[in-house]
C-alpha cells in the first residue's frame, strides 16, 4: 500500500513543484511588465484662414558668435550655428475685386497684389548647435545667453534674407509661377503688378 502512495505523492509533488515554478514566472512577467498609456485631450484654440501664396524659401546657414566684454572678469563668449529657413509669401486674402480688371479690347486680365512680404523665420533647431560657451561662471548666465542667442539667430535669419533680397525673389517667381497658373484658369494673358 505503501508502494502506491509513493508515486502518487510523487506526481502530486511534481504537479504542485510545477505549478509553483508557473506562477513564480507568471508574477515576475505581471511585476516587470510596463503599460503605457497615453492619453489626450486636444482643443482647438483658434482657426486662421490661410491666404498666403509661399513663392520662394531661403535654407540658410549662420555662424553667430555673441561676446560679453566685461573690465575685471573674464569675457563671455557662445558661439552658434544657426540653421533654418526663411519663407516670403504673397497675402492673397489682401487682394480686393477692385485689383482685378479686364480689357476687354485685348483679352488681357491685370492683377493687382499685394506687396511680398516674409510669411514665417523658422530656426531648425535639430540642426542648428552651439559650439561653444566661454568664460562664464554660473549655469544660470549660460542658460541666458544660450537663449539669447536662439532669439538673435532667428533674427538674424530673417534681416539676412532681407539683405539678400528675398521679396524681389518673390516678385519674380510670382511672374514665373502664380502668373502661368492664372493664364491657364483664364485662358487670358495676365499682367501680374504690384501695389
Amino acid at each position: 500500500m505503501t508502494r502506491s502512495r509513493t508515486p502518487l505523492t510523487l506526481i502530486a509533488s511534481l504537479v504542485i513543484i510545477g505549478f509553483l515554478i508557473f506562477l513564480f514566472f507568471y508574477m515576475k512577467h505581471q511585476f516587470t511588465a510596463v503599460r503605457t498609456e497615453v492619453t489626450e485631450d486636444v482643443m482647438v484654440e483658434k482657426i486662421t484662414s490661410m491666404g498666403k501664396l509661399e513663392l520662394v524659401k531661403y535654407s540658410m546657414k549662420d555662424v553667430l558668435e555673441k561676446k560679453q566684454i566685461h573690465t575685471l572678469l573674464p569675457d563671455e563668449r557662445v558661439l552658434f550655428v544657426a540653421v533654418g529657413e526663411v519663407t516670403a509669401c504673397i497675402d492673397l486674402t489682401k487682394v480686393r475685386k477692385q485689383d482685378i480688371t479686364r480689357d476687354s479690347s485685348d483679352n488681357r486680365i491685370t492683377v493687382v497684389l499685394p506687396q511680398p512680404e516674409i510669411c514665417y523665420t523658422k530656426l531648425d533647431h535639430q540642426r542648428s548647435k552651439v559650439y561653444d560657451v566661454s568664460g562664464v561662471i554660473l549655469p544660470s548666465t549660460t542658460k541666458a545667453m544660450i537663449e539669447d542667442i536662439y532669439k538673435l539667430a532667428e533674427k538674424r535669419l530673417g534681416d539676412n534674407a532681407r539683405e539678400m533680397n528675398i521679396t524681389g525673389k518673390a516678385r519674380e517667381s510670382a511672374q514665373t509661377i502664380f502668373k502661368p497658373l492664372l493664364e491657364g484658369v483664364s485662358g487670358k494673358t495676365v499682367v501680374l503688378k504690384f501695389r
